[in-house]
């Protein structure tokens, strides 16, 4: 019988330089004794093992190496030899050992793991630090009493989590240190070396209080969740019973008071529609063109202002304008806009009819030799120009929007709009008026190939044809 006594038994690099060795010996699991430095040493130190009878130890699936590293943290005195057979097995025929999942060593070895598991994120939820002073210093201090040597795996947690402090986690088997810039680990403490409070659980308390609610209280799965043996090292925990208690009456109470009443919801448009510019369309075309509020007017040609029937029944709304608009100083006239017309074309509705604009009144872009490509306007940008588009909307007086891409349509409904998903419906606006949106003819012509442009055309004529449940 070969003796092996371990210092640490939860070091993984010792355990496996140990193992190593006797599987270069070619020792048999059945023939090992694994010991700790807690519980041997009665006859000296270890015999000599054999000497290795193989150059090399065979390969060991990765996953065997990341088990073990876990396994080890169990307190179970048999991991160590159980982790050898393991090991052993592999290494003598049985490669697809850890795939087997009825096998007793595999099935003990994932019943530790989910122990451990466990027991760390416990740690992680139901560690409470505590103020100490230190000299002109602070030190925050915890104490907890973990099932199973978790502290070195565990603490790294608390370092990216509280880098900037000093503290020390304190076990029974071993505590943690961080002094700002190192880790060390060192020897375990007793409760007594940990504060029991300090001046700012009273504030913690009055918090967890008056965030507990009782119409979602389940004392059975909270047990389960919170064990009743970590509620000594909390301070909240304390208030639990007579929250508990509490709970029924205070849930009775909520139930009949008077429901609260949502707040009705704002659109970005009504919130734009408060500095909105007074006056006739033609009025608010010509004070746009002198429009300052941001910066895009400064290498644009002109303002472009909406365009159609001053008392149209439908307003047409894109994102921004193109080169051509620019030039042109009139929406949709470019590649997009005469895609946009044939679209209506075949969806049997007259431009005519409609009143067609931009959330944006101004082309932005980027210069690349002597061609200006278009560059998305950004948020106060869109907001800059949106109380022309409420004052638009204003004089009009449509009975129903459609919305031709994501900006023109987050103006309208909100930044929580998702085109993809909501598009070609019917939707009610705060205001009783109707609003769809839909994709920018643009989009289409950015399709990668024939095949998915002509099926991005045909949703696109479909959902414009919904403009005769306006127009009739």
């Amino acid at each position: 019988m070969h003796v092996v006594t371990l210092d640490d038994p939860s070091d993984t690099a010792e355990w496996r330089a140990k193992a190593r060795t006797l599987l270069l010996a070619d020792v048999d699991p059945a023939d090992v004794e694994w010991r700790t430095g807690a519980s041997g040493g009665l006859f000296g130190e270890d015999a000599p093992l054999p000497p290795p009878v193989r150059e090399t130890t065979p390969a060991v699936p990765r996953a065997f190496l990341g088990l073990a590293d876990t396994v080890l943290a169990h307190r179970d005195p048999r991991r160590h030899a159980t982790l050898y057979r393991m090991l052993w097995r592999m290494t003598h025929g049985e490669k697809a050992l850890l795939r087997i999942a009825t096998d007793d060593d595999v099935a003990w070895a994932h019943t530790c793991i989910k122990q451990v598991n466990r027991d760390m994120h416990k740690m992680k939820a139901f560690v409470r630090f505590r103020e100490v002073p230190l000299g002109d210093a602070t030190i925050y201090v915890a104490w907890f009493e973990p099932e199973h040597d978790i502290v070195a795996r565990v603490a790294p947690f608390f370092v990216r989590r509280f880098t900037g402090m000093r503290w020390s986690l304190l076990t029974p088997s071993r505590s943690a240190h961080w002094d700002g810039e190192t880790l060390s680990i060192g020897p375990g403490a007793s409760r007594a070396d940990a504060p029991s409070d300090d001046a700012l659980e009273d504030l913690w308390r009055t918090y967890y209080a008056s965030i507990f609610n009782p119409a979602r209280l389940k004392v059975d799965a909270m047990r389960r969740e919170m064990p009743v043996k970590y509620w000594k090292n909390l301070p909240e925990a304390r208030l639990i019973p007579e929250l508990v208690r509490d709970a029924l009456p205070r849930m009775q109470a909520m139930v009949k008071n008077q429901p609260t009443v949502p707040r009705k919801k704002i659109t970005p448009l009504q919130k734009a529609a408060v500095d909105a510019p007074e006056g006739s369309i033609a009025a608010l075309r010509r004070q746009a063109r002198d429009c300052r509020a941001c910066d895009l007017w400064k290498p644009a040609t002109q303002t472009v202002f909406g365009e159609g029937p001053v008392h149209a029944r439908i307003v047409v709304i894109g994102e921004q304008p193109g080169d051509q608009e620019d030039l042109a100083g009139k929406p949709f006239v470019g590649p997009a806009g005469k895609l946009f017309d044939r679209a209506l074309g075949e969806a049997g509705v007259e431009r005519d009819a409609l009143y067609v604009t931009n959330a944006v009144k101004h082309f932005k872009f980027e210069p690349r030799g002597k061609v200006r490509l278009h560059k998305r306007a950004n948020a106060e940008e869109q907001a800059a120009c949106r109380p022309w588009l409420a004052a638009e909307l204003d004089r009009i007086q449509p009975e129903a929007i459609v919305c031709l891409g994501a900006m023109a349509a987050q103006a309208v409904f909100g930044a929580s709009f998702r085109l993809m998903q909501q598009r070609g419906e019917w939707l009610d606006l705060p205001d009783g008026r109707r609003a769809m949106a839909t994709v920018h003819p643009s989009y289409l012509l950015r399709l990668p190939d024939h095949e998915a442009r002509e099926a991005g055309y045909a949703d696109f004529v479909r959902d414009l044809s919904l403009m005769h449940d306006v127009l009739g």
